[in-house]
């Protein structure tokens, strides 16, 4: 199972269509306070659709506590300012992928001292970034995609095994 971490996300839309990404994928999504929005705001409810039952959604009151409480995990930090191509980072199993909130990305210290584990997604010269859930959505489908989809369905539910 992926782990899917939104520091300090301010934008419910967003939030709401990774959570829906999350339940869709059965990947764990990890909010880390403060957030910009309250966590029943029917524009994030909206944007999550109707998955909600199938989410399974952590809050923590900020960084410490989140890496207190999960001391020996690996983390993977999405950012504009990595050196890796996502799609050239070898994602694992329960892997923790971290992304900032929108208006400032993850905090710089943070991004310092872990360089070696922060990719980024290509993008032409002069634009800042992808919209957050844009983004979880890459990276999470690549590292599902390297997992080769565990739980996933694989096949559509409407193949008839027929022919066109």
């Amino acid at each position: 199972m992926l782990n899917i971490v939104l520091v300090e996300p301010e934008i419910p839309q967003n939030t709401g269509n990774i959570a829906r990404t999350c339940a869709a994928t059965n990947s764990r999504l990890h909010l880390i306070k403060p957030l910009g929005f309250l966590l029943d705001d029917k524009k994030m409810k909206r944007s999550g659709l109707d998955y909600w039952h199938l989410l399974d959604v952590r809050i923590y009151e900020g960084l410490n506590e989140f890496f207190e409480i999960n001391k020996g995990a690996r983390f993977v930090f999405s950012t504009t300012k990595a050196q890796y191509n996502y799609c050239d980072f070898h994602f694992k199993d329960e892997d923790f992928i971290l992304f900032g909130k929108e208006t400032a990305g993850l905090p710089e210290n943070l991004i310092q001292k872990n360089m070696k584990s922060c990719v980024r997604i290509p993008m032409v010269e002069g634009a800042r970034s992808l919209n957050l859930s844009n983004s979880v959505a890459v990276l999470a489908y690549e590292a599902l995609r390297q997992l080769a989809f565990p739980g996933l369905l694989k096949e559509s539910a409407y193949f008839d095994g027929g022919n066109e």
